[in-house]
């Protein structure tokens, strides 16, 4: 089992400031345990790197104790919904043609409204992997729906910080 120490210790030194970030972004900030690890474990699911999902993983385990499992189920859930969502709603900005606009999406996302934790921790995971997945309309959606449960905008911008940072991280792994 990696460890997050380890991963980020095979960050090369083109990666020094992604390898000192990595521990920045996950201590501390406005949010809290939950959202911090539910965010980082969804992030390493959609960054597809194996190494550091698996520390994360077990870095996430080891700091939620018994709150693990479900945010951890959580936040595989919101990685894969996203995977989805993202791709299509991008495609249908992209497009910009109001012909697809009115054409119904037929996909399913009943996991959206049977979260394990709560709702709005998990639109604010969604949020920040639609944000690794560059999608707009998403982004903006999600967004809209953490802010209005309560959260504030320094809590949308820990949790993208979070994801742009495990998306570096996942990248330098690769190079």
């Amino acid at each position: 089992m990696a460890s997050l120490e380890v991963v980020r210790s095979e960050l090369a030194d083109p990666h020094k400031d992604t390898r000192l970030n990595l521990s920045a972004v996950l201590e501390g900030g406005s949010l809290t345990p939950e959202q911090r690890w539910g965010t980082a474990v969804a992030c390493a699911f959609a960054a597809r790197n194996e190494r550091l999902k698996e520390a994360i993983l077990n870095e996430a385990k080891q700091a939620l104790g018994d709150k693990a499992t479900p945010v951890i189920e959580d936040a595989r859930a919101a990685a894969s919904l996203m995977a989805m969502n993202n791709v299509f709603y991008r495609f249908r900005h992209m497009v910009g043609k109001e012909s697809y606009a009115t054409k119904r999406a037929g996909l399913r996302m009943n996991r959206l409204a049977q979260v394990l934790t709560n709702k709005v921790d998990f639109e604010l995971v969604c949020l920040a992997v639609s944000a690794i997945n560059g999608c707009e309309m998403c982004i903006q959606s999600h967004e809209k729906v953490v802010l209005e449960g309560g959260l504030s905008e320094d809590h949308v911008h820990d949790a993208v910080r979070i994801a742009s940072v495990i998306h570096a991280a996942a990248v330098g792994l690769e190079s």
